[in-house]
């Protein structure tokens, strides 16, 4: 699940005046994030088979630290930490955790593809809920978009099927805890840093790991060791290169590249698992995507 967060720092006018060299390597940080994303969670998908979640939690944000604190010494150093809204941050933090638990176990036991196209769910959460938590106007274009976005969800779970199980509602909890993520997000943007919101979110995200750590905990051997490290590098990594997209690019434009992890976790899924979703949920997939790319559209405009 990538953070797509400083889509929201953006202004119109800012956006508009973006060079179209500016554009392209917005585009390219894009990709750079999504490909960086989908490989953390293939990782988290590999290891849940062996490994306690709070683990793989822990790991996540232990190893994301190097990126985070490069992003911090461009940003702006120390300076750009100053912040009055710590409880804003632990918030974040905590919808942050809730996400990862959520994702995390339900990557355990449902292929890769069909986990991505449920989390799809996100910005349809953040639409919804942003009228009752920031007092936002959504028209009624949005909202029908919302509601065909959900009958995609339908379409992938499949509800009296075989294929709704717990772990198809533990992933659309995680979309559910990480559109409030995205939303406690758009009002810390308005007054603190970038370096700042990531910083506090991943370190208190840490210390609360490393207090669940002694409740689950098995000593990575072999190769495992190296796959807990790529999975924090590129997961920190992914991070700072989608907050170098969206101040290179506007959201409408990069928008449609976020949507490529699902092409991409459907090769890993089925390089690594042998996993092919069927066709029920790819046009289920499809229908979320599109009413996704619609509501960012409205929402630019």
């Amino acid at each position: 699940m990538s953070e797509q967060f400083p889509q929201a720092a953006i202004s119109p006018g800012a956006a508009a005046a973006m060079a179209p060299e500016r554009i392209g390597l917005g585009i390219a940080y894009v990709l750079a994030g999504v490909t960086a994303m989908t490989i953390m969670d293939s990782a988290a998908k590999w290891l849940g088979a062996g490994y306690p979640i709070v683990e793989i939690v822990f790991f996540r944000n232990f190893f994301a630290v190097p990126p985070i604190v490069l992003l911090v010494w461009y940003g702006g150093g120390l300076a750009s930490l100053r912040t009055r809204r710590l409880p804003g941050h632990a918030l974040r933090a905590g919808f942050a955790l809730g996400a990862m638990f959520c994702f995390f176990t339900g990557l355990r036991y449902l292929p890769l593809a069909e986990a991505i196209s449920l989390a799809f769910a996100a910005p349809l959460f953040v639409t919804a809920l942003s009228v009752p938590v920031l007092k936002e106007k959504v028209g009624a274009r949005r909202w029908a978009a919302v509601i065909v976005g959900f009958l995609g969800v339908l379409i992938i779970t499949r509800p009296g099927g075989s294929v709704l199980r717990v772990e198809a509602l533990l992933i659309l909890a995680a979309a559910l805890s990480y559109a409030c993520f995205l939303l406690v997000t758009r009002r810390l943007v308005r007054s603190e840093s970038t370096s700042a919101t990531l910083f506090y979110s991943n370190t208190i995200s840490l210390l609360v790991g490393a207090l669940l750590l002694p409740f689950g905990w098995t000593t990575p051997v072999g190769p495992d060791l190296m796959i807990f490290v790529v999975m924090g590098l590129v997961g920190g990594c992914g991070s700072y290169f989608m907050v170098l997209a969206y101040r290179n690019a506007p959201v409408a434009v990069l928008a449609p590249f976020d949507y490529t992890t699902l092409i991409l976790g459907t090769l890993l899924g089925w390089l690594i698992w042998r996993e092919l979703p069927d066709a029920t949920v790819f046009l289920g997939a499809a229908v979320v995507v599109a009413s996704g790319l619609y509501i960012i559209r409205r929402e630019t405009r």
